[in-house]
């Protein structure tokens, strides 16, 4: 396996609430852990909340005695969702923060995936990329009804209005996802800050048309900002079967 992640606050904002975290060894029983947050919320609130969500949910995982990942990841997401409540309702200036969630452990083949918001998954190669994860969000649920298709839904005023988020509600319902990764598959996971600026097929291609992984984040970072960089920018790309890094399970 071999990984590399960066974040850029974009070009229109005063502060990056976007959050992340990646290891390649394991935390508790999972053998590897990648998250990135995309906090919501006025002032410092969307900053506090992604990273306090990305932070609760690792301190989880490091705790935690199960060992089936969908058990582990739902059981964090729910911890994390708890606390973060409780803080915006301790402290008015947090009022109404939240974050989406996306997370994924690979072991083996198998990578395991959930998502709250609108934070993506994609794997990628060379015959397509693959959203694996669904947008909980306004205009997604409209392309799901028929109402809207998806080209119109790129370009809808209403399209950053999300359904799902940490820290809005009591109860917090998840998605999850399995999915077999091959030889050539590339794992990216990413703020919206990246797919609001970026179709997927000009993301396809800067993924598989770069020198190496670190090229391959950088570009994919600076085609955002060069057209617009509306918003935060987190990238985080996982080569699961590279010669190099660490093994997965």
């Amino acid at each position: 396996m071999k990984t590399f992640s960066m974040t850029h606050i974009g070009r229109r904002r005063e502060t990056n609430q976007d959050y992340m975290f990646t290891s390649e060894t394991a935390v508790g029983n999972l053998p590897n852990l990648f998250l990135v947050a995309d906090g919501m919320g006025g002032h410092a609130a969307g900053d506090y909340a992604s990273r306090f969500t990305v932070e609760k949910i690792v301190e989880y995982i490091a705790q935690s005695q199960d060992e089936e990942p969908v058990t582990v990841l739902k059981d964090a997401i729910a911890y994390a969702n708890h606390l973060l409540l409780a803080e915006a309702g301790a402290d008015e200036a947090k009022t109404g923060m939240g974050t989406t969630i996306v997370a994924a452990t690979l072991c083996g083949e198998r990578l395991h995936t959930a998502n709250v918001g609108d934070s993506r998954l994609y794997v990628v190669n060379q015959e397509q990329i693959t959203q694996i994860t669904r947008d909980h969000s306004l205009v997604e649920e409209m392309v799901r009804m028929g109402e809207m298709d998806k080209e119109d839904a790129r370009e809808h005023p209403d399209k950053n209005i999300i359904t799902r988020a940490i820290g809005v509600g009591r109860e917090v319902s998840a998605d999850f996802f399995e999915t077999v990764v091959t030889e050539d598959d590339t794992i990216l996971m990413c703020s919206d800050g990246l797919t609001n600026m970026i179709d997927d097929a000009d993301i396809k291609r800067i993924v598989l048309g770069g020198r190496d992984i670190v090229e391959k984040a950088e570009r994919l970072v600076e085609t955002a900002n060069v057209n617009g960089g509306k918003d935060n920018i987190t990238v985080v790309l996982i080569e699961p079967f590279s010669k190099e890094g660490k093994e997965i399970c």
